[in-house]
């Protein structure tokens, strides 16, 4: 026996898409929570660590993770410079909890 064959339309309906700019940033569940320190905050972060920013791991400010932090967000649409500042990268592990990592936030080759 064979299948039944159905025939299907070729015509599909065009749905229009909304642009990139129509729709809000939304985080995928994978991506951990940013949170980018003030000015203040690094300083004290730098002298908790006892490293200097140079030796931090570095992230762009262009990064897509950086969005899922409010205060980011807000800062970069009053125009307020965010190069040299600390993210605070929060993770869920099985050993430890909550575990933290921090990276120093640099401008990419295009500009900021």
């Amino acid at each position: 026996m064979s299948p039944a064959t159905r025939s299907r339309s070729t015509k599909r309906s065009k749905k229009s898409a909304p642009t990139p700019s129509d729709r809000p940033f939304v985080a995928h569940h994978m991506v951990p929570r940013h949170e980018v320190l003030s000015e203040e905050e690094t300083k004290a972060m730098l002298e908790a660590l006892h490293t200097s920013p140079e030796r931090l791991p570095k992230i762009f400010v262009q990064d897509p993770g950086l969005k899922t932090d409010p205060a980011f967000v807000k800062a970069r649409e009053a125009g307020e410079s965010m190069v040299g500042r600390l993210v605070r990268v929060r993770r869920p592990s099985e050993t430890a909890g909550l575990a933290f990592a921090y990276r120093l936030i640099v401008s990419s080759s295009s500009g900021e």
